[in-house]
């Protein structure tokens, strides 16, 4: 598998619910680090990082399909690569639907397993960091 493909596969597991495939796709480090949407901010290790996916699938929370609106982008050489882009959700929480768009990295390592996530960076943009809108100028 490519290490877009493994993504690809990893948001697959995630719309399933399958949390042993969820768990499988990251590296089984301590140190492997996920920063996340949420108001957690981070998880740090793999045992940590299954802990909360544990729980997300247990949850309420559903993942309908996660879309790839721009890329993904990625690069590979033998041992690492990285995947990334924008991606959209359909979400639904006690039978309510909605849409969040989100952007995704991922940093994958090559393991005699296949590809393995070692870092994951999902974030929502904030509309005004700084309180003076966009800065590019038109």
């Amino acid at each position: 598998m490519t290490p877009v493909e493994t993504v690809n596969a990893h948001y697959q597991v995630i719309i399933d619910k399958d949390v042993e495939g969820i768990c499988e796709k990251y590296l089984a480090s301590p140190e492997t680090y996920v920063v996340l949407e949420g108001p957690r901010l981070t998880t740090i290790g793999h045992e940590r990082i299954s802990k909360g996916w544990r729980d997300f699938c247990a949850s309420a929370l559903r993942l309908r399909s996660i879309e790839w609106v721009e890329g993904p982008f990625s690069h590979e050489t033998p041992d690492m690569a990285w995947v990334a882009g924008i991606i959209r959700l359909d979400i639904t929480h006690n039978e309510i639907g909605f849409e969040n768009t989100f952007r995704a990295s991922f940093v994958l390592l090559s393991t005699d397993e296949g590809w393995k996530i070692s870092h994951e960076h999902v974030s929502v943009a904030h509309p005004d960091p700084y309180g003076i809108g966009d800065w590019l100028k038109k």
